[in-house]
């Protein structure tokens, strides 16, 4: 049986909420908070977990996958039903390449801890907090949207006509840009895929529930 260690509004957590649904994989939830008691994510019982402090952690049986790459890319070997990566290497490269783009470059400067640290230890407003946000995610935007005018390997979807991992990751960067105010306009094919990805319910039902505690 799967475990995630879940925040509802964390994107990693939200990218592997993602692949499990379109995967069709039944599987556990254990909430770890990131703002209440502290953080949960700082428990002794949750380091013991993943030492880092982040989610999400997946547990199968009694094996821990940490990371949300790492996780789906895990989910993908074992259960191919619904494959998230191309078969051929440059269709693969080119994937992961938009998804790490999103993964490695835009997300870590604009996460939870970042914006907390900024906030606690520089005291910039919440409007500096948001221009902040803003300039990474729009420069991040704007190569993302670049790619896939240079690739010309779009369908309904980032790669193609059926979600890949690339879409897995956009989705919740779209999420987040429009919780900050982010002028998406300039940006109509990312627009157009998350749309479509939010017709698929695999999608629409791993969005953060407003009530989730």
């Amino acid at each position: 049986m799967l475990t995630l260690y879940d925040y509802f509004r964390s994107s990693a957590c939200f990218r592997v909420r993602i692949a499990l649904n379109l995967k069709e994989l039944d599987y556990d939830v254990i909430p770890i908070h990131l703002l209440k008691e502290g953080g949960q994510q700082y428990s002794v019982d949750y380091q013991a977990v993943n030492p880092q402090s982040l989610v999400p952690a997946l547990l199968d049986n009694e094996n821990i996958i940490t990371q949300s790459i790492a996780i789906i890319e895990y989910l993908d070997e074992l259960y191919p039903s619904f494959p998230l990566l191309p078969k051929d290497a440059l269709s693969r490269a080119q994937v992961r390449s938009f998804a790490l783009a999103i993964v490695a470059d835009i997300h870590p400067l604009n996460n939870l801890r970042v914006l907390t640290y900024l906030t606690e230890q520089f005291h910039i407003t919440e409007e500096q907090k948001k221009q902040w946000y803003r300039h990474w995610i729009m420069k991040g935007l704007s190569a993302l949207e670049k790619k896939l005018v240079m690739s010309k390997a779009s369908g309904d979807f980032c790669y193609g006509d059926r979600p890949t991992l690339a879409d897995v990751c956009l989705v919740p960067q779209l999420f987040n840009a429009r919780r900050f105010d982010c002028d998406l306009s300039a940006y109509p094919l990312l627009v157009k895929f998350d749309n479509n990805c939010q017709k698929i319910a695999a999608f629409s039902e791993a969005f953060p529930k407003e009530d989730a505690t």
